[in-house]
């Protein structure tokens, strides 16, 4: 724990903790507004939240300069725009300490589950009610409170694997019933075949031996499936995840090989002579270093 608490010591923040209320006016926007945003229903989804909750989570926003007020709008536009038509004059706002506006953050159109989830609690611990929550997300009081209670039974390895994740509250029921140890190897998995649905869950926890689960009890034969077919499954499922442990630790040194492969063999086919003469001697072959020539990954 100590040694853990001075590796995040070391780790810099991109922004300041402490919020700072910005004026509406001097907020510049980065990107243009979408068409038709005004009648769409995230934006009417963010505007009941706000009427009914008030702002959550605060503008991300980065200085235009050390002796101006302005400020450079990073992440919340559509939060702007609907503090502005409900007469709002400023906003809480978190500073970055660089412009984040060029790193992947921007290229994340939703938000994540996690995410969500932390944001449904903190509304929560501030006194919101899970029906008022409902009425302004426009869903049901119950989805409420499977999104408040997220991460209870996951362990923290497996929640930081899906904290960019979007995922379905029933992926967490499943994880929950697992061992953490196997929690972080189901994650592992459905990341790697990018397939984060239920019914994968649902595999991967058929698959998973009687020690691995919370309660140490084999789940019920499921109807439909035959006792010699759940053997299967999980004699294919371990293959499956041996082969994915095995590729994961000769991936890096496969893709370095390729790369210096491919470029001695494109510097090779640049000399006409050379290029010439395997034609005439071994088109066959050369027909090969042309497709590892073109490759851009291992996928090819």
């Amino acid at each position: 724990m100590e040694q853990r608490e001075f590796v995040m010591s070391k780790v810099a923040l991109g922004f300041i903790p402490e919020t700072l209320t910005v004026a509406l006016d001097n907020l510049l926007p980065s990107r243009k507004t979408p068409e038709g945003l005004a009648t769409s229903r995230k934006y009417r989804q963010i505007l009941a939240s706000i009427t009914e909750i008030g702002l959550i989570e605060p503008l991300s926003v980065a200085p235009v300069s050390d002796d101006s007020r302005q400020h450079l709008l990073l992440d919340g536009h559509i939060r702007l725009i609907a503090l502005r038509e409900l007469g709002y004059t400023d906003a809480p706002c978190l500073i970055a300490k660089d412009d984040e506006s060029y790193t992947y953050n921007t290229r994340i159109n939703r938000i994540s589950t996690i995410q969500e989830h932390y944001m449904i609690r903190r509304a929560i611990d501030r006194g919101v009610s899970p029906s008022r929550l409902a009425v302004a997300l426009g869903v049901d009081v119950s989805l409420i409170h499977k999104k408040a209670t997220l991460l209870d039974g996951v362990c923290e390895e497996a929640t930081e694997l899906l904290k960019d994740r979007e995922f379905t509250t029933n992926v967490s029921r499943v994880l929950r019933q697992m061992k953490p140890i196997r929690q972080v190897e189901c994650v592992e998995l459905m990341i790697s075949a990018n397939n984060l649905t239920t019914s994968y869950a649902d595999a991967l926890l058929a698959a998973t031996p009687a020690d691995m689960l919370i309660d140490g009890k084999k789940l019920k034969k499921r109807a439909g499936v035959t006792q010699e077919q759940m053997s299967r499954m999980e004699r294919e499922m371990t293959n499956v995840q041996g082969q994915y442990k095995l590729v994961e630790q000769t991936y890096g040194q496969d893709v370095l090989n390729m790369v210096l492969a491919r470029g001695y063999l494109a510097k090779l086919l640049e000399n006409k002579s050379v290029a010439r003469f395997i034609k005439q001697r071994r088109p066959d072959v050369l027909e090969q270093f042309e497709v590892i020539v073109e490759t851009t990954s291992l996928e090819q």
